[in-house]
């Protein structure tokens, strides 16, 4: 999306918001990951989690989180002058997946964020973006007390199409996070230019 407005000198200037996923299983992160880029005081969806929620629920490995996101977390972060980036964070859950259809339009891309220690729960957003074909970077969260694994291995083990980032980070540090959003905006806009270039090319 873009949007117009005028400088201090009357001159008119151009301004571009990109819509951005924040993705990955439950409990990996993206709550914090959104809380800690975003300029703004983040919207939250979270709720605590139920006695009901436990049979459907996963918290093997994060056994001390104690709320979940049942709609989206919301958070903006200016990149450079001229472009921010509005972040919708995903639930985690299978149950809330409905939303993700609804939030991924015109979305220029997505970051999925890994946790080692449960790898497979971040298959369902590798599958669902590369299915619709919406560019993502797969950002591993390195937890404290997580084996470190190479990005080479961890693109290895989601068998992910050649050529998507992968990149190790720290949710809760706004500087790691802030990276992790200029690779999947760089990434993201050669995919939709070299993708451009074929329509015209055909």
């Amino acid at each position: 999306m873009v949007s117009e407005h005028s400088d201090a000198t009357g001159g008119d200037t151009t301004a571009m918001a990109l819509k951005i996923l924040v993705a990955g299983g439950f409990g990996v992160g993206k709550t914090t990951l959104v809380g800690a880029v975003s300029e703004i005081r983040p919207l939250r969806t979270e709720e605590l989690l139920s006695e009901v929620g436990q049979s459907v629920d996963d918290t093997d490995g994060v056994d001390r989180k104690t709320t979940t996101t049942v709609a989206m977390d919301f958070g903006r972060i200016t990149i450079r002058s001229g472009l921010s980036l509005y972040l919708f964070g995903t639930p985690g859950q299978d149950r809330f997946w409905f939303l993700w259809d609804e939030l991924s339009q015109g979305a220029l891309g997505a970051v999925v964020l890994a946790d080692t220690r449960r790898l497979e729960d971040c298959f369902p957003a590798v599958d669902y973006f590369e299915h619709r074909r919406i560019p993502f970077v797969v950002a591993v969260n390195c937890f404290v007390n997580a084996r470190t694994y190479g990005a080479h291995e961890v693109s290895r083990a989601l068998d992910l199409d050649r050529g998507t980032p992968v990149v190790l980070c720290d949710a809760r540090d706004r500087d790691s996070g802030k990276e992790v959003l200029i690779r999947l905006v760089e990434y993201a806009g050669r995919m939709h230019t070299a993708r451009l270039l074929d329509t015209v090319g055909g």
